[in-house]
């Protein structure tokens, strides 16, 4: 018999304690967060649902908890990142509730056991892409499966108006008329009110429940400076040493610039590393990893990082350009203090990055598309050069008014990171007031005319006192002990947790289930560890120093003198070659290396020497452009760097 039940069915609803039990059990949480428990309760009760929470509001566990309150039957997620299902599943495995994935990095063989498992009602959650969902096949064995409803992540994907819209997504509306009698929920961290209308429409949901959290985000401090590249570079530096060991994360627009301001940073040892999309999935997953666990703190990366990132202890984001849309911001930012303490989102933007917005958006194709690419645009511009409080602003764009006078908490507010307070090498054009604009708030709960804004929360005592050593031999045992399960180190505990145990210190496994986030099944099987490693701290036991790096300017130069061709110190250090040939070309002009023959032809050189001849070495654009078109930026490069040394390291732009 088929274990389903009509749309408007709805089951006992859960008493507080048969909601709050697997709570403590599984995730060790006393408590739901804001709006958690009604979203729980909606779901069981076999209602559709529309979630908007921001970013660490804890959406998966809305979506994961009835499925561990459900053994006969199953969650299908649909979520558009296979590190991101492989993180959760891990995860949810680590807590003692059967979950498994689909997608192509398991075998056709393992698939099949899935398939076969999931029809025999052993998993609670079932992870699968849209485009697995689009194939016949897929809709076809999913009728035999019990399924309890439908969560869609990252759901604003559906709709053209969103700011990551995949046609995938489109495909979904197909789940209303394949399993009619099924709960669909969706959920996403940035949504606005036009948006949300579009899910519900695309979806076709049923008189959902709808959750709206709201969108201020009182622990997080605004500040946006326009400025030229040099100041970039030297707030840049200011603004991630004032911050210690802290995590940080920080934004590039291109490829290009990412690996450069890698270099930069461990140039002056500051411990960074990249993140972007041409790098290979081993090395991206390896390097996400790193970050996590706390090897490096500081992770340099495109939009391509950050989807899915579950790290709470990240003091600072930083943007190096205008973000592509209020929305995007919005969700890059937060992923700083999703523990709930302070964290700086800086913005750091360049009136050239207008330039940077005119070339990607003129890669679309599509006209409808180009359109809401540049209304985005104007709306985050307008958004930099406005005087306006950015939390009202931010809260306003997806229909949320919020009104007083000051919130102590962004740079339009007074508020100013104590490292941006020095003059630097070029002033600051003042902002323009922005025009107002009208939002027609429907969705959002109503609220008092005039309000205050909620104070940032501080550090807890706690948090505050813990001895810095316990923390790092504590993240020692963390890292060690994720690699030994192959799992990301957040999985095996989180930082917040992980601070929590520093500093409470507990001396039985009866006290460590009292700790925040240890439930039962992660009590089991690191109870008998963490109090071993608190022991040996009492002990005198502290964490392994970390062997001192080499920079990048002495590995370069290192691999020069060993005779490597540039493509290979490319590939040795993880570079793209027209980063390594800037790199190199630099330490030519600058007298430290000495330009070899063998990086250009030797006609070739000669064209490009005559050709600078007439032109000078101010500028590498206007040689270009009087060579042949197959004479290439990385041959003109090295070529002006070796003729600059040669006069006395005289200064050029690559007007590139």
């Amino acid at each position: 018999m088929d274990r389903i039940a009509p749309w408007f069915y709805t089951p006992s609803v859960p008493s507080e304690n048969e909601l709050l039990t697997p709570l403590r059990r599984y995730w060790g949480y006393d408590a739901f967060r804001p709006l958690q428990e009604r979203i729980v309760r909606s779901l069981l009760g076999g209602r559709d649902a529309c979630v908007v929470m921001p970013t660490g509001g804890g959406k998966s566990l809305c979506y994961q908890l009835p499925a561990a309150m459900s053994p006969e039957q199953t969650v299908i997620v649909i979520s558009p990142l296979i590190a991101l299902m492989e993180d959760q599943v891990a995860q949810l495995g680590q807590m003692g509730i059967s979950a498994a994935l689909l997608n192509s990095s398991i075998t056709a063989t393992q698939q099949a056991k899935v398939i076969e498992k999931a029809r025999a009602g052993a998993y609670r959650l079932l992870y699968l892409s849209p485009e697995r969902l689009a194939r016949e096949d897929t809709i076809e064995w999913l009728r035999g499966v019990p399924i309890l409803f439908f969560a869609i992540d990252e759901a604003h994907c559906i709709s053209e108006w969103g700011h990551e819209f995949r046609p995938d997504y489109r495909l979904l509306s197909r789940l209303r008329k394949h399993f009619p009698d099924r709960a669909i929920a969706a959920f996403t961290a940035s949504a606005t009110q036009r948006v949300r209308h579009d899910i519900i429409r695309q979806l076709e949901l049923r008189e959902p429940h709808k959750y709206i959290a709201s969108f201020h985000r009182p622990n997080l401090r605004y500040v946006v400076r326009a400025c030229d590249a040099s100041a970039q570079t030297e707030l840049l530096l200011r603004a991630v040493r004032s911050y210690g060991n802290e995590n940080i994360i920080v934004y590039a627009p291109t490829i290009a610039k990412v690996e450069s301001t890698v270099d930069l940073l461990q140039e002056r040892g500051i411990p960074a590393i990249a993140y972007h999309g041409q790098m290979s999935a081993a090395d991206r997953r390896r390097n996400q990893e790193r970050w996590m666990a706390d090897e490096v703190r500081v992770m340099v990366g495109t939009i391509a990082f950050g989807l899915g990132i579950n790290k709470a202890a990240v003091r600072a984001v930083i943007h190096l350009s205008l973000p592509k849309s209020i929305e995007q911001y919005y969700q890059e930012a937060g992923r700083g203090g999703r523990d709930g303490l302070p964290a700086d989102c800086v913005m750091l933007w360049q009136k050239k990055d207008a330039g940077l917005h005119a070339y990607f958006i003129g890669e679309i194709n599509d006209p409808e598309e180009r359109k809401r690419a540049w209304q985005r645009y104007g709306e985050i511009k307008e958004f930099v050069e406005a005087n306006d409080c950015r939390h009202q602003s931010i809260c306003s764009h997806f229909g949320e008014n919020k009104k007083w006078a000051s919130c102590g908490a962004c740079d339009a507010c007074g508020y100013e990171p104590a490292w941006l307070s020095a003059p630097v090498a070029k002033s600051v054009p003042q902002r323009k007031r922005s025009k107002s604009r009208s939002y027609d708030p429907v969705d959002v709960p109503a609220r008092r005319s005039w309000e205050m804004p909620e104070p940032a929360p501080e550090r807890t005592k706690e948090t505050s006192t813990v001895d810095p050593n316990l923390r790092e031999l504590m993240r020692e045992w963390r890292r060690e002990t994720a690699k030994e399960q192959e799992v990301p180190a957040f999985v095996v505990m989180h930082d917040t947790t992980l601070d929590e145990v520093c500093a409470v210190r507990p001396s039985s496994t009866l006290a460590l289930l009292r700790i925040t986030g240890i439930g039962e099944r992660k009590a089991q099987m690191y109870g008998r560890q963490i109090l071993d490693v608190l022991k040996r701290f009492d002990a005198g036991e502290r964490a392994t120093a970390p062997d001192k790096k080499t920079t990048p300017t002495e590995e370069t130069i290192a691999l020069i003198q060993e005779g490597k061709t540039l493509d290979e110190i490319a590939s040795i250090r993880g570079r793209r070659r027209s980063t390594i040939v800037s790199t190199v070309s630099d330490l030519v002009e600058r007298g430290l290396v000495e330009f070899q023959s063998g990086w250009v032809e030797e006609d070739r050189q000669k064209q490009i020497e005559s050709a600078a001849a007439n032109l000078g070495l101010d500028k590498i654009t206007p040689i270009k452009e009087a060579l042949p078109p197959d004479y290439t930026y990385d041959e003109i490069r090295l070529v002006v760097a070796n003729l600059r040394q040669q006069q006395g390291g005289q200064s050029f732009t690559a007007a590139t």
